[in-house]
């Protein structure tokens, strides 16, 4: 039976990761604006963290903050210096703090997604849980993605994308507010419908298992 659920787990996690890498590698992974790009890249990995559980889901969200990495040094934009330690904008380089922007609010949003799904999922129905948790992971992860580019590569960023630092909180706010937004919304909307669709006897995680 443990073989079975393994082989089960290891397909799902590969139709996630194939979702990923397409996204990725076509212009449907990134919806480009000046300064920013606003991404669907975040869905799969919330959907995973919340079918499979956050252990998947954070797995996930490692292969989106590497894709991140690569989009931005082999597309590299005016801030991609923010994301990638090998590229030079404007006479900026990126370096090891580039990494942690990266990387640690891509691996936590897919395991916030899956610890507020189980949470949720032990006091409301499983459609309900499912929506909740996208869209409050969502909003943490580009709260996190933009609080670590104001407080890591302020300056720098400002300059990049010519505003005043004494700016930058604004802008990011309404960044928040607009770009955010479609975020939230198109993760939530995936991830109930999913969540409503999928028998939790096809997925592993325990908070799988709540109705």
């Amino acid at each position: 039976m443990k073989n079975k659920q393994k082989t089960r787990n290891m397909a799902f996690f590969a139709m996630f990761l194939a979702i990923e890498l397409i996204l990725t590698l076509t212009p449907l992974g990134y919806i480009r604006i000046p300064g920013l790009a606003i991404t669907l890249l975040h869905i799969p990995v919330v959907v995973c963290g919340i079918l499979m559980g956050p252990g998947w889901g954070a797995a996930l969200g490692l292969v989106f903050g590497l894709t991140s990495i690569w989009n931005a040094t082999m597309q590299p934009s005016i801030t991609s210096f923010v994301f990638s330690p090998f590229v030079t904008v404007g006479g900026i380089s990126g370096n090891w703090t580039s990494l942690i922007i990266a990387l640690v609010p891509r691996i936590l949003l897919g395991a916030i997604s899956g610890w507020l799904y189980e949470l949720f999922a032990k006091k409301i129905n499983r459609p309900l849980s499912a929506l909740l948790a996208a869209v409050i992971a969502t909003f943490c992860h580009t709260l996190m993605v933009l609080g670590l580019i104001a407080l890591l590569w302020g300056n720098q960023y400002s300059a990049a994308i010519g505003i005043a630092p004494s700016a930058l909180l604004a802008y990011l706010g309404m960044v928040i507010v607009s770009n955010s937004l479609m975020e939230m919304a198109t993760a939530g909307i995936v991830s109930m419908a999913l969540a409503n669709a999928i028998s939790p006897s096809r997925m592993s995680s325990p908070a799988s298992s709540h109705a």
